[in-house]
This record gives structure tokens, sequence and C-alpha cells, in this order.
């Protein structure tokens, strides 16, 4: 009601400190993401998302900040309704802070990523570093929430609230230690996923053998690791597995990897040709990284001699390719040169069974 008594004069003004408010808040936005747009080039600007995360949250502080400025202006605002006013913009403008940081820490983890791209061969830096900001950036924003709750409070101006707030988090704090206990599981993979943030167990994009299953680490959550296992299944392990169980890490420390194929042939098998014929396989796929080339007889049975071809390819995928690519050639190698050296199975009769047994023999074919 106290608005009414307002004269014309004084109506007018308000509205002019609000449309003072609106065009100076977009002017002032408008300047400094232009700005922006000079010093980062189109491309790296996408990167960064500085629009997708930035201009909203911006613009609505600059408005806010705006109207904080200007309300103390407008004339003949009782004091009741100015205070009202200010408390809930102040509540408003520090929502938006929060928003604003937690925008900033999208940007800054872009920005930080930047520089490290995982699909390079080379990547083992680039995959550390990818993790180790996934954790930080979750951190960060809790943070930037637990500081916007406290500056929320701090907005109060009503001790009620003040004592409400602070028996809130009282009682919010015993409530957590309550749940901690309760959700003993949920709490573990927390802890979990601080070791893994830290001892780098595990990284995105590392090629893991677990459960009995190939895969790359295609996802790290604040409670549970996604694996994308080669057939395109995804197999969803909790962090804490990571701690407690043994798994396999191929690319723990870098990505290039041995791979085998086995062999097994005759005795009268020469091995040198198979040597030879191997590393024409090799030298002629784009798989083999030039580095390990071997065949060697790695054991002997009473029927066949195993043969390893061991080589060596950048990845674990180039790796399973090339064993198919040396396994299909090398048969082929034999089958048309040494087709006898094929596995065989060899018995031998005593002589007078052997006698016995051509006498049956010729004895059915004259019957025949």
């Amino acid at each position: 009601m106290a608005f009414i008594s307002l004269s014309p004069h004084d109506w007018m003004i308000g509205i002019f400190l609000f449309c003072a408010v609106v065009v100076f808040g977009n002017g002032i936005h408008y300047l400094v993401f232009r700005l922006v747009r000079k010093d980062l080039a189109a491309p790296r600007r996408e990167r960064l998302g500085v629009r997708k995360y930035l201009a909203r949250p911006a613009r609505a502080v600059f408005l806010t900040i705006g109207l904080l400025i200007v309300l103390p202006l407008v004339p003949k605002v009782p004091d009741l309704i100015r205070d009202r006013i200010e408390q809930y913009a102040g509540i408003v403008l520090v929502l938006l802070l929060g928003w604003l940081a937690i925008g900033g820490v999208y940007v800054f983890q872009a920005l930080m990523l930047g520089r490290f791209d995982v699909k390079v061969a080379d990547n083992l830096r680039a995959r550390r570093v990818h993790t180790q900001m996934l954790f930080f950036r979750r951190m960060l924003i809790g943070l930037v929430v637990i500081l916007d709750s406290g500056g929320l409070l701090w907005s109060l101006h009503d001790e009620r609230l003040w004592k409400y707030g602070t028996g809130l988090l009282a009682s919010a704090g015993v409530a957590s230690l309550l749940l901690a206990l309760a959700a003993k599981s949920t709490a573990s993979n927390l802890i979990a996923g601080m070791q893994i943030a830290l001892s780098e167990p595990i990284r995105i994009d590392d090629v893991v053998v677990l459960e009995g299953e190939w895969g790359r680490i295609e996802e790290i959550t604040s409670t549970y690791v996604v694996v994308k296992i080669w057939d395109e299944r995804r197999l969803v392990v909790p962090l804490s597995y990571f701690i407690e169980h043994p798994f396999q890490n191929w690319t723990r420390k870098r990505s290039d990897i041995l791979g085998t194929a086995f062999l097994y042939v005759d005795y009268s098998v020469p091995v040198e040709p198979l040597r030879e014929e191997l590393a024409r396989v090799v030298r002629d796929s784009p798989l083999w990284d030039k580095r390990v080339c071997v065949l060697q007889v790695t054991n002997l049975t009473e029927r066949t001699m195993e043969l390893r071809c061991l080589v060596s390819s950048i990845g674990s995928a180039e790796s399973f390719d090339l064993r198919c690519v040396v396994r299909e050639k090398m048969i082929e190698f034999l089958r048309e040169n040494y087709p006898s050296a094929l596995p065989t199975l060899r018995f031998q009769m005593p002589e007078a069974g052997a006698r016995a047994l051509e006498a049956d023999v010729l004895q059915a074919s004259r019957r025949d």
C-alpha cells in the first residue's frame, strides 16, 4: 500500500532507474564478452565453453548488482520494503555467484584439458590429467556449493533464520554421520575415488582386464566405474573394487604391448624359414611398431613342437589384430610349403600284428 502513495514523478524515477539497470547491465555484459571473443579464437572459445557456461549467469549477476546499486536511489520507498527487496536481491545474487563459480570450474577444466588430447598415440599423460581433473572438478563444485550455502545464510537479516540455519546445519552434521555409518559402501567408494585420483591405478581410456573381461575405462564417477567391453557391453564396477581386488591394467605406464601367437607343428618343420616368414609378415603390416619380432621353440610334447611368435604393437587393440594376422599368414605359409608339417597322430604296431593286419586286408580284397 505504500507504493500507492508515490507520486507519478517518483514512479517515473523508479522506472527510469530500472531501465538503466537493464541497459547498463546488458551493455557491460556485451563489452566483457566482446573482449573475450577478441582474445580467444572461435574454435578455442567453443572448446572452453565460455559462452555456454558463463554468459547467462554473468548477465544475471550484472543485472542483480545494478539493481542493488540503484535501489537506494529510488525515492520514498519505505524502509521495510527496501530492506526486504535488498535481502531477496542479495539471496539471488549469492545463488547467481554460485552458478557463475560452477561455470568457471567447467571453463577451468576445459582450459586445463585443452592441452592434453587423449586421441594421440602416446596419451598416458593426457589420460592421467583427464582422470585427475574429473575428481578435482567434483571437489571444486562441492566446495562452491558449501561456500554458497554459507554465503546464503550470511545474506539473511533475520536472527531467527540464523538460528534455524545453525540448527539445520548441526542436525545435518549429525545426520551425515549416521548416514555415513549406514551407507558404509558408499563412503568407501568416495574414499576410493580420492585414492584413485592420487595413486592412479586406473585412468580414463585405460585398457583393463577384470572379472575375465577385456575393455577400456569409459567413465569414472564418484561411486562407480564404467568399463566398455570389447563387444560394446558395459561393465559397471564400484570404485572400491579397484582398491580391494587385483586386476590387469595393460596401459598403466605405457600403451605399447607385446602379443603372442602360438603354432603347434610337427618335429619335421624347419624353424628358420618360419622365423623369416614371421619377419616378412609383421614388416608388411602397419600394426607392428617395429620393436619386437621373435619366433622361438617354447615347448615340446610327445606329438608336437610349440612355436611362440612374439610381436609388439602400439596398443592392445592393434596387438589383437596383429596376432590374428600372424596366425592366418603363418598357417597359410605352412599349408603351402610344409603340408606334412601340420600335427599328425602317429602309432606303431608290433611286427606280428602288422602281418596279421596285412593278411586280413589281402583276404578281404580277394573276396571283393
